[in-house]
Formats: structure tokens, sequence, C-alpha cells
């Protein structure tokens, strides 16, 4: 994986790694006290326990479809919202989310690492 010296472009090689299910690129973009707040259950979900789920095949992510993303710049700390299309399975069943996010990055030694994901399914639109 390339540097990202840009948060936008951490995030576009974050949906990226789930795709691939490239536990690698996950290592190295997630913090090592990264927390997702699940977009289905609400649940918080550490990076060990994701790149175990995602490892696994439980959930695997056939696409994720970046719709838009704004960045907001606070020094050596990036957010960024946006929204995304997702068509996965999750243990074997397909399923589809139209979601809006929020991402934080921290920049670490060059790189931005994203420490925090929060993802809301968007009401009445499915996937």
């Amino acid at each position: 994986m390339e540097a990202n010296l840009d948060p936008i472009a951490a995030d576009r090689q974050f949906f990226d790694a789930l795709v691939q299910g490239s536990l690698e690129n996950l290592e190295q973009l997630l913090d090592d006290d990264f927390i997702l707040i699940d977009v289905m259950s609400g649940s918080e979900i550490t990076k060990s326990a994701l790149l175990a789920a995602i490892g696994s095949g439980q959930p695997k992510f056939e696409a994720i479809k970046p719709l838009q993303a704004r960045q907001r710049r606070y020094g050596t700390a990036a957010v960024i919202t946006g929204s995304t299309r997702i068509d996965a399975r999750f243990e074997g069943s397909p399923f589809q989310a139209h979601s809006r996010y929020t991402h934080v990055y921290a920049l670490q030694h060059g790189r931005w690492r994203l420490v925090s994901a929060q993802g809301t399914q968007i009401a009445g639109e499915p996937g």
C-alpha cells in the first residue's frame, strides 16, 4: 500500500481494503485503539475484532460505493463525513445498506490512520 498523504485517499484505501479483505492493508490503516460503531447493530468493534471478522469471512464486502465525502482538518486530525452504498454478505446472507458515516483520522508518523468510525443506516432507503 502506498503512503496516504491525504485523509480522503486514506478513506478510499479503507473501503478498498474492506472489499479486498486485505488484513495487511487494514492493519496499516487502522490505529491500534481503533473503534468502529457498527452500522447495523450499533455495537463497538475493536481493531482486533474487525480484523478477526474480516479474516474469517463472516462479513464479505462485495462493493462499497462512496457517494460523497467531505473532509474537515484540524491540525493532525481529520474528520470525514460521507455516504456509501454497500453490497455485502453476513454469514452468507446478502444485504445492502445505504449509510452515512463519520470517520476520524489522526496523522501519525506521516500517515493518516483511522482511529474511529461510525456508520448510520439511512432510514427508508435500502441499499
